[in-house]
């Protein structure tokens, strides 16, 4: 461990009566809890989302009301590239200053911005974007359409920054205060972009701070377990099960009307599968790594384990741990913050954000503030 660890250690013990790598002070709810613990370490969108639904408003983006959120103004599918998936929601806190910093959520999974698992899972993620203006902040939400080549995700980050960075002042936001945030899958297009100068436009990376939650990209040759791990159990094979929500990869709380493959819609009809790709190049896969560019970027990190994510097992993830003491490496500027959230699993580290439940939230918004 770095120098700057150690004394990071030191400051959120005395923030939150913890360590770097627990959140002490706060807890899951334990009725939630021993329902988190009895799925395990697996990827349940559905049955988690019912655990947090009943700690979230009463409306959620399916209801017919006018504000949705009072208090919140919220627009919906502004468009910043040509794919019909090349859209983002923007939540502004009615009241607040002038010019706010602006926290971007990137998803998971297929890149939905709203969580079509379960009808329960309607609340999420707009619970992020509340928390955001909650906390001053001005949030946008992303949609992502499917990548085709390895850095088509990074490509879309790049179009939405820029256009985010030429927009946003005009509801409140400041474009010179912008922080990422990926979830799972959504580290592979955000960890390419920010590893990758080239993709950024005129304006640069265009953010001050990135957390990186739950997820892996190409950082050879840093490299983690696969996913699903190997030697480990499909994480998705049980999910919905366990609460009697559905099948894994449900799209029960797709929104109504809304077309196939269209954000919030259900699943289009799935092709004929492909051939197999060819295994990639290892020389290849290594000139594409993303860490040349992060050891050189000006943007700080948190990386963020859950207690309850496949293949970890009582401590950060592997990739995680160890894209974190590559970097250490460089200079303590460089060394990313890490937590490891004590309880939480890969999905309700997701859906208590705004909640009582403040194991992720509470570190993520103290670090937000001392990013300068």
């Amino acid at each position: 461990m770095t120098r700057r660890s150690v004394l990071h250690v030191a400051l959120v013990s005395l923030l939150f009566g913890g360590s770097l790598i627990g959140h002490t002070q706060a807890q899951v709810p334990p009725n939630i809890a021993s329902e988190l613990e009895k799925m395990g370490h697996i990827v349940d969108s559905a049955c988690t989302a019912r655990l947090y639904r009943p700690l979230m408003p009463a409306n959620d983006i399916t209801s017919k009301v006018t504000p949705l959120y009072p208090g919140h103004t919220i627009t919906r599918n502004v468009s910043f590239g040509p794919d019909v998936k090349d859209v983002v929601d923007i939540m502004v806190a009615d009241k607040g200053a002038p010019e706010r910093p602006v926290l971007i959520y990137v998803p998971g999974g297929t890149g939905s911005k709203i969580e079509i698992s379960d009808k329960a899972g309607n609340a999420f993620y707009d619970n992020i974007a509340r928390w955001a203006n909650d906390n001053g902040m001005v949030a946008v939400v992303m949609q992502r359409h499917p990548a085709r080549e390895w850095n088509d995700g990074a490509k879309d980050v790049s179009a939405m920054i820029q256009w985010i960075q030429a927009n946003i002042s005009k509801y409140h936001g400041n474009p010179q205060r912008m922080f990422i945030w990926a979830h799972s899958a959504g580290n592979n297009p955000v960890g390419t972009y920010l590893g990758h100068p080239e993709l950024h436009g005129p304006g640069g990376v265009g953010l001050k701070g990135a957390v990186l939650m739950s997820g892996q990209f190409n950082a050879l040759p840093v490299q983690g377990p696969p996913n699903p791990n190997a030697g480990s159990a499909n994480p998705f094979a049980t999910s919905g099960l366990t609460c009697g929500a559905g099948t894994p990869n449900s799209d029960a709380g797709a929104l109504p009307g809304q077309a196939p493959g269209t954000p919030g819609g259900p699943y289009p009809p799935q092709a004929a599968p492909l051939a197999p790709p060819a295994a990639p190049d290892p020389a290849v896969q290594l000139s594409r790594s993303s860490l040349p560019g992060l050891k050189a970027s000006p943007v700080k990190l948190m990386l963020v384990s859950a207690e309850l994510d496949n293949g970890v097992n009582g401590a950060m993830s592997p990739f995680l741990q160890a894209l974190h003491d590559e970097l250490c490496k460089v200079s303590a500027d460089r060394c990313p913050n890490m937590l490891f959230a004590k309880g939480e699993s890969h999905m309700s580290e997701v859906f208590a954000i705004g909640t009582s439940d403040t194991i992720v939230s509470g570190p993520i918004l103290e670090w937000i503030k001392s990013v300068k």
